[in-house]
């Protein structure tokens, strides 16, 4: 049957340009009539225009059947849910069939039926007569309807399996979801059209051709081009399109049967020396990997979510998309043109799964896939042609290595030689223009940047790739709690003229919509085959709010950085195309998070020193802050949006005084008493502080694994050391001047442990805490973090703390962090993951008053610093949770006050922690102190 056949359709017509035309076009969106049958072997009697649909369900289209209530949706990211035994299918093969009635304006005639994404087979009628089959999801398709069209009432149906041949070719790292996902629309636009265009020398050119006999006519009035034929190239004193200033055209095709409207950009695209340059000048990508998803629609994506998208990303420094991984809907593409985003449009095509078989059968290199693979090539390129925003075409992904990507590169170079080809599969980088990788460690990196990485076995392939700009095409797998190395990685991409920068993977969190587990992630729907939430590994959560680590890419991406000398500070331009002058710099100086004077900066044009007013003196720690923001309105940002901040140090603080001890220690009926506390008179454990009843602190060295410890092995060589079942056990309290306990703190099964000693001291109305821990064994693993952890009564329910924020922050990741004064309730201390983790720790806190309505509580200062961390449910709690909805505030709100923690790395996809940020068990001391507030 045709869902077991190598071909990728039948009946279609030529693929062209996706355009804007004034041809008639009947927009087919809305309800359809809709049926599910569990398997493909039924029959096609629905197809008759008069068959009685009145007991199927209505379904909007576009959308997938699974999210409203027809079957469950299933994620797996390499693994295939079916066997691998290409081109057979299941039986069990989900298949929808749709109807959908419409009237035919009077006076119609002729017509194309375009679908622009149907998942996986579609087979299309019309009033009765079958027009052909498509697959290649992602991709549109159309048939000639016009034989078979009537006046008045016409009927169309479609019957969609899930499963055919060519969901070997579609294993892509994403939730299963079929049906007709994009529009669908009847149209008289018959128009193909390519025009080209390019910039140098301060000048562009233009020109055009297209499947209409040389009948048309091309005019861009802003240009003064008028009636230009095809073939025929002009040159016009254009001004380029970058991402940086996507200056766009307005150009009209006149042709005998039809007017079709585009936006055009002058940029060419080039590699010299191996360095990708854009109009000459080099590309530097600080992209993002973006899959089509939203938590209700799934990859019917609305245009208003798009757009939102593209805004998004331009307020957060990115400048580039790779379309993972197949062609996106073309308005996000009609988006990247017009607000200005560089794109790596990639082919629909993945077949990752057959790395579970040693990549036998594997369709890249098996002939019998060779048309349907060069077909999405075609497909893919000829629809997209036409806009700037696309400047390097991909040929896939993870789709091992064959004969069919050279197939497709070979017809990718011929029909569009402008566009440089990328392909990160095949490392010898036989038919591709750029060497990219995936989650290259930070050392290959720089290798590859100083042009000395490892060879390859032929060296003629291997002068070739050397003579190749590099680039990632994904790194800094944003799962979770993280990525940590970024701000590392962008040193090296700006560091080596080679090195073209990377994507992050990826955009967003693929977080389905549920009632009770707020989003749902592989597994939750029963699927028997599954990658749990490995689909949950985006830099905004699937509501789109942005992430920590979206934050913290904005700050690693800025475009304009700032140093700080003695009365100036230096601004650098980071800027490829563009200078600094729709910038306005504004600077303030606080002294404990106090503001105490602002004032602007003359910054030139091109950047440079600026020399800084005299600046009041005052007391306490004062920092000055400089931002960069919008001056004007941008199409993508308002005026006052920040684009660029720094910060420097003017005067430090003193820090806690020395202790001055008031008091000893004193026993007292059941009880110590020291200073404004009291504690047990075995345990020497803090009981009560300040009137408000205590527990803790003690050592604590487990956190709630990250994803990235639990995907990259770290945490269950945690667990094998048992260090989230630690045992405390109470070696000596000790009653002088102040108040001595000294513990030791291990785990059962090994004779690892720590020696914690607690030493305590009153001065004034505050006590002072000096925690002293030695690591006993032989320690060969890093420990989580190094800290204390205590309770307090759960009336306490607001923050407020001088150090780094508003946001949380790890040792290598919470560059979006600043130092200031800032406030928060403890509920918006947590960063809401999908999954739940290790989250919301603030960093470098000098002091921080943890209170109460009534205004009554505590304050914790550092000497000089420590990490806090303030929750409503303990670690253990959160370790446990596997959705939000599983936390449950309880009866206490538990405190960690870390000297330290491990760093949280990529190692969910990529390297671990790089070595500066592991965290060693070795002495270490933490002092604090607490006082009322």
């Amino acid at each position: 049957m045709d869902l077991e056949n190598f071909t990728p359709g039948s009946g279609r017509l030529e693929p062209r340009a996706a355009l804007r035309s004034d041809a008639p076009t009947l927009d087919l969106n809305g309800e359809w009539r809709f049926r599910l049958s569990p398997v493909a072997d039924v029959p096609a009697d629905f197809a008759d225009p008069g068959y009685d649909d009145s007991s199927w369900d209505d379904l909007p289209v576009p959308s997938h059947w699974q999210l409203h209530g027809h079957g469950a949706p299933a994620y797996t990211n390499v693994s295939y849910p079916f066997p691998v035994d290409p081109p057979r299918v299941p039986d069990e093969n989900p298949t929808g069939d749709y109807r959908r009635a419409f009237d035919l304006p009077d006076g119609w005639t002729g017509g194309r039926l375009r679908f622009e994404g149907v998942e996986s087979f579609a087979r299309v009628w019309l009033n009765g007569h079958e027009l052909g089959f498509s697959t290649g999801s992602r991709l549109p398709v159309e048939f000639d309807a016009g034989p078979w069209l009537r006046p008045g009432r016409n009927v169309v149906a479609v019957r969609v399996h899930q499963w055919s041949a060519a969901s070997y070719l579609e294993d892509q790292d994403m939730w299963w979801l079929p049906g007709i996902f994009r529009d669908v629309t009847l149209t008289r636009s018959t128009a193909d059209v390519f025009v080209h265009t390019s910039y140098r020398d301060g000048r562009g050119t233009i020109s055009f051709d297209g499947s209409f006999d040389g009948r048309g006519l091309l005019s861009v009035p802003e240009l003064g081009v008028t009636d230009l034929r095809p073939g025929v190239e002009a040159s016009v004193d254009a001004e380029p399109w970058s991402a940086e200033t996507p200056r766009l055209y307005d150009a009209v095709v006149t042709l005998p049967e039809e007017t079709v409207r585009l936006r055009v950009g002058f940029r060419t695209i080039s590699i010299e020396d191996g360095v990708l340059l854009a109009n000459g000048r080099p590309l530097l990508f600080k992209g993002v990997n973006r899959h089509e998803f939203h938590p209700e629609h799934g990859r019917a994506v609305p245009y208003e979510t798009m757009r939102a998208d593209v805004l998004l990303m331009k307020r957060h420094n990115v400048n580039a998309v790779r379309t993972s991984h197949y062609p996106p809907h073309p308005d996000f593409l009609d988006l990247c043109d017009e607000l200005g985003l560089w794109v790596i449009d990639e082919c629909d095509l993945e077949t990752h799964g057959f790395t579970k078989v040693g990549w036998r059968g594997n369709p890249t290199d098996d002939p019998r896939f060779a048309e349907a693979c060069l077909d999405r090539m075609r497909r893919t390129v000829e629809r997209d042609k036409n806009h700037p925003s696309v400047i390097m075409w991909s040929l896939g992904n993870e789709a091992g290595v064959g004969r069919n990507l050279a197939a497709m590169a070979d017809w990718a170079r011929e029909r569009d030689p402008s566009r440089p080809l990328h392909y990160e599969g095949d490392w010898s980088c036989a038919s591709t223009d750029v060497y990219s990788r995936m989650y290259a460690e930070h050392a290959e990196v720089e290798a590859i940047g100083r042009g000395v990485e490892d060879p390859l076995d032929d060296p003629d392939l291997d002068a070739r790739r050397r003579k190749m700009p590099f680039l990632q095409c994904e790194y800094a797998h944003a799962m979770g709690n993280g990525p940590g190395g970024l701000a590392e990685y962008q040193e090296l991409f700006e560091r080596y003229p080679r090195l073209a920068g990377g994507f992050v993977w990826e955009w967003i969190d693929h977080g389905l919509a549920h009632p009770s587990l707020e989003y749902a992630y592989g597994g939750d729907y029963g699927e028997p085959v599954h990658d749990s939430n490995f689909v949950i590994d985006g830099l905004i959560f699937p509501d789109r709010t942005p992430s920590p680590g979206l934050l913290d890419l904005k700050k690693v991406f800025e475009p304009v950085r700032f140093t700080f000398g003695d009365g100036v500070a230096q601004v650098s331009n980071h800027y490829g195309f563009r200078d600094l002058s729709h910038l306005r710099f504004h600077a303030v100086v606080e002294a404990e998070g106090v503001q105490v004077a602002e004032f602007d900066l003359d910054v030139p044009v091109a950047g440079g020193e600026v020399k800084l007013p005299d600046l009041p003196p005052g007391e306490g720690e004062r920092w000055l802050t400089v931002r960069a923001v919008l001056a004007a309105d941008e199409p993508w940002g308002p005026a006052g949006h920040e684009v660029a901040w720094g910060q420097t140090v003017l005067s430090s603080s003193e820090g806690p005084a020395v202790p001055v001890r008031t008091a000893a220690p004193v026993a007292r009926s059941g009880e110590i008493a020291l200073g404004g506390g009291t504690f047990h008179p075995r345990t020497g454990r803090l009981t009560g502080l300040f009137g408000l009843d205590v527990e803790g602190p003690r050592l604590e060295l487990w956190r709630a694994p990250i994803d990235n410890d639990r995907f990259g092995g770290l945490a269950s060589r945690w667990r094998a050391l048992g260090l989230h079942r630690l045992t405390h056990r109470v070696d000596e309290v000790e009653l002088g001047d102040e108040l001595v306990v000294r513990t030791r703190v291990a785990p059962a099964d090994t004779d690892l442990g720590m020696r914690a000693t607690y030493r305590w001291s009153a001065a004034g109305d505050a006590l002072d805490l000096t925690v002293d821990v030695e690591p006993e064994g032989d320690w060969t693993e890093p420990v989580p973090r190094i800290g204390v952890v205590m309770s307090l009564p759960a009336a306490i329910g607001d923050v407020t703390w001088f150090g780094r924020g508003p946001g949380e922050a790890y040792p290598d990741t919470g560059m979006a962090a600043r130092v200031g004064r800032w406030s928060a309730t403890v509920e918006d201390l947590q960063t809401p993951y999908v999954y739940p983790q290790e989250n919301g720790h603030r960093a470098d806190v000098r002091w921080a008053d943890l209170t109460a309505a009534d205004g009554t509580g505590i304050r914790v200062t550092g000497a000089p610093v420590f990490g806090l961390t303030a929750r409503r449910w303990t670690t253990a709690d959160l370790e446990r949770a596997a959705h939000r909805p599983d936390l449950v505030p309880g009866d206490r709100l538990h405190v960690n006050l870390d000297l330290a923690q491990q760093g949280v790395g990529t190692a969910s996809c990529g390297p671990g922690t790089l070595p500066k940020y592991v965290l060693e068990a070795g002495q270490a001391t933490l002092r604090l102190r607490f006082s009322p507030v």
